[in-house]
C-alpha cells in the first residue's frame, strides 16, 4: 500500500502545480483587457452565430473556472468572472466552450463517444477501488477463484474512468483549437490578446493531461496488485 499512497502523493501534487498554475496564468490574462470591448458572453453568442448555431443558450453560472457546455440542454454556461469580464482569460474561455457547442453541432465523434460514458463512469467511478480492495481482500492476488474476479469487476469499472479520462483529452484540445482558430480568423483579439488566450488554454489541457495520466497509473498499479501475485 505504501507504493499506492506515494503515487497518490505524486498524482496530487503535480495537479495541484498544474492547478495552481492554471489560475495564476488567468488571473495574469484577465488584465489583458481587450481592446474591442467584448464581454465573455457576446463573445461566446457571436461564436455560436458564427457557425450557425441558433438553439444554444448562453449563461452564467456560479463559480471560478466552473465553465462548461452542457449537452443535455445545450446551454453554454460561462462563470460570473467569464460570462461579464472583458479580457484575454475571458475570451479564451468563452470560446472554447463555444467550441464544444461546434463539436455538438457537427456530431464530433470523441464528443459523442465521451457523452456516451458519462452515465457509465457516474456509477462506477466511486465504487470501482472499494470493488478491488474487496477481491484482494478475498485472495485475488493469490489466485482464489471468487475474489479474483470481483478484482476484475474493479479494474474494468476503474478502466471506464480511464478510458474517459483519455477520451476527454481529444475533446479538449480539439475545442481549444477551434476556439482559438475561430478569434484569429474572424479577428476578435489583437496578437497580444491572442498569445494571452492562447497560453491560458494551453495550461487548462493541462489539466486534463495530468488527469489521465494520473488515471491510467492508479490502474496500471491496482491491474499488477491483482495480476501480479498469480501465476
Amino acid at each position: 500500500m505504501m507504493g499506492y499512497y506515494i503515487l497518490l502523493g505524486a498524482i496530487a501534487l503535480v495537479s495541484w502545480l498544474v492547478s495552481n498554475k492554471l489560475k495564476s496564468k488567468f488571473k495574469f490574462y484577465s488584465k489583458v483587457h481587450l481592446k474591442n470591448g467584448m464581454s465573455g458572453a457576446e463573445i461566446a453568442e457571436k461564436m455560436l452565430a458564427d457557425h450557425g448555431i441558433r438553439d444554444v443558450k448562453v449563461v452564467s453560472t456560479p463559480g471560478m473556472l466552473t465553465d462548461h457546455y452542457n449537452p443535455a440542454n445545450k446551454t453554454v454556461n460561462l462563470s460570473e468572472g467569464v460570462y461579464n469580464q472583458r479580457n484575454a482569460s475571458a475570451a479564451a474561455v468563452a470560446a472554447h466552450e463555444c467550441g464544444h457547442a461546434v463539436q455538438h453541432a457537427e456530431a464530433y465523434e470523441w464528443l459523442g463517444l465521451r457523452s456516451k460514458l458519462v452515465p457509465i463512469v457516474n456509477v462506477t467511478s466511486g465504487m470501482s477501488q472499494w470493488v478491488v480492495f474487496g477481491g484482494l481482500a478475498l485472495g485475488a492476488a493469490a489466485g482464489l477463484g471468487f475474489g479474483y474476479w470481483v478484482a476484475v469487476a474493479g479494474l474494468i469499472m476503474m478502466g471506464m474512468a480511464t478510458v474517459f479520462s483519455l477520451v476527454t483529452l481529444p475533446v479538449e484540445y480539439d475545442a481549444s483549437n477551434r476556439a482559438l482558430a475561430w478569434l484569429k480568423n474572424k479577428n476578435i483579439v489583437t496578437p497580444e490578446e491572442y498569445k494571452g488566450s492562447e497560453d491560458a488554454l494551453k495550461w487548462a489541457a493541462r489539466t486534463y493531461l495530468v488527469a489521465a495520466i494520473g488515471s491510467l497509473a492508479t490502474l496500471v498499479y491496482w491491474g499488477l496488485q491483482v495480476f501480479g501475485g498469480r501465476d
